[in-house]
């Protein structure tokens, strides 16, 4: 090569998407922080403060608690392949992309049989529909995605989880986009395997994917007559390093792991509870100022609404690739599209954990008016910021700003 790489200078970005979010600057200088090795004693030690942190956050006593290195997806995986065994059955919700991937990948366990109960994009799978998927058969896990990021739908996991007592199946739990940013609490509501990912509403880099294992769910793995179908995912060989004897497993990355334990200790300094209030008050102040610049909301239903992703219909006359261009361009903000069939139809706008701040969603509202005004579209001057501040001045002050 003639040419010399310069170093490495990234922009600024305000992310405000599905995920990875931006963060805290406390989680940047813990990211900083020197190396030290995987098995040091410094280390295996601190690793028991995380797992410390996550059985608070998922709010249970779950023994198997910790953060799998991996992402998201790589939480799907190991949720699934862990409990099925040749000849199990189990039924996947369906309502989105990252539920489709939930049902792809366990129907790739060798002579399983994956019953797909569906809803519409943009909807909940009813459980009365589960329970008509249920009857006569023999069923391991039921598996749901709490909040689906592909149309910013958030689904009922106790409706669920009384069909699974009904037919005396397992409840599996996709939180990739809610821990830590909406109501969960994985004991009281009887979830026997849980996961997420650091990138979402904990505010830490994309890479590892917490996730706690019930008691139950304990058991079936350790009953299991087969192997797990993958080696690296196969948590009963995984937890022996997250264990009182911290066995070699592979080599976690370790950096990221420093990060995880800031994000999650700045959590609860703000406090559980606090943070959800706070996710919830941003996205109404969101919503009210996208509604006030003429924006149509893609879930109807205020309810079944994910407290951080908002996704709204791409406005008629409006190229979906331009506006979001722009507001990286001129403002620094990224925005995301819609993925799979929703493609050119929807952005999809994250509110999760450090984004999840007034002060982001006011600039934010700011910038898409004026980019949608250059864009030809007919909008009310001040419209979308005015709507918010609305909002925000019947709100207690604790619920609009950060953890800080």
């Amino acid at each position: 090569m003639s040419e010399q790489i310069g170093e490495l200078l990234a922009p600024y970005r305000l992310m405000m998407t599905p995920g990875p979010c931006s963060i805290d600057p406390r989680v940047y200088r813990a990211l900083a922080t020197p190396l030290v090795g995987h098995m040091d004693p410094w280390f295996t030690e601190m690793i028991g403060e995380v797992q410390v942190l996550l059985r608070r956050a998922f709010q249970t006593e779950n023994r198997v608690t910790f953060p799998i290195s991996a992402s998201g997806s790589g939480g799907i995986e190991a949720a699934v392949v862990n409990p099925l065994e040749p000849g199990d059955e189990a039924i996947v919700c369906v309502n989105g992309n990252f539920s489709e991937r939930m049902a792809v990948i366990a129907s790739r366990v060798p002579t399983t049989t994956i019953h797909r109960v569906e809803a519409p994009w943009g909807r909940t799978v009813d459980p009365n529909d589960v329970r008509k998927a249920a009857k006569g058969r023999k069923i391991k896990f039921i598996g749901v995605c709490h909040g689906e990021t592909s149309t910013g739908v958030i689904s009922p996991i106790d409706d669920f989880r009384k069909v699974a007592d009904e037919v005396g199946a397992l409840l599996v739990v996709d939180a990739v986009a809610t821990l830590c940013g909406t109501p969960l609490n994985v004991d009281r509501q009887k979830i026997d395997l849980c996961f997420s990912g650091t990138q979402k509403a904990i505010s830490a880099p994309p890479g590892m994917s917490p996730i706690t294992v019930g008691p139950r769910m304990e058991e079936v793995l350790r009953s299991r007559k087969t192997p797990v179908q993958s080696w690296y995912f196969d948590l009963t060989t995984t937890m022996n390093f997250w264990g009182k004897d911290r066995t070699y497993h592979h080599t976690p990355p370790i950096s990221i792991v420093f990060a995880l334990r800031e994000a999650l200790r700045i959590v609860f300094e703000e406090g559980l509870e606090a943070g959800w209030q706070r996710h919830r008050q941003n996205q109404l102040a969101l919503v009210a100022g996208l509604e006030a610049l003429g924006i149509e909301l893609f879930v109807p239903n205020e309810k079944d609404r994910l407290p951080t992703v908002t996704s709204v219909y791409v406005p008629k006359g409006v190229e979906d690739g331009r506006v979001r261009r722009q507001l990286l361009d001129e403002f620094g903000i990224e925005i995301a599209g819609g993925i799979g069939p929703l493609k050119g139809k929807i952005w999809r706008i994250g509110l999760m954990g450090y984004v999840s701040q007034a002060k982001h969603i006011l600039f934010f509202l700011a910038a898409l008016e004026k980019v949608l005004l250059d864009q030809g579209l007919s909008v009310s001057p001040g419209a979308g910021v005015g709507a918010a501040i609305r909002v925000y001045s019947h709100a207690e002050p604790a619920t609009v700003g950060h953890r800080s």
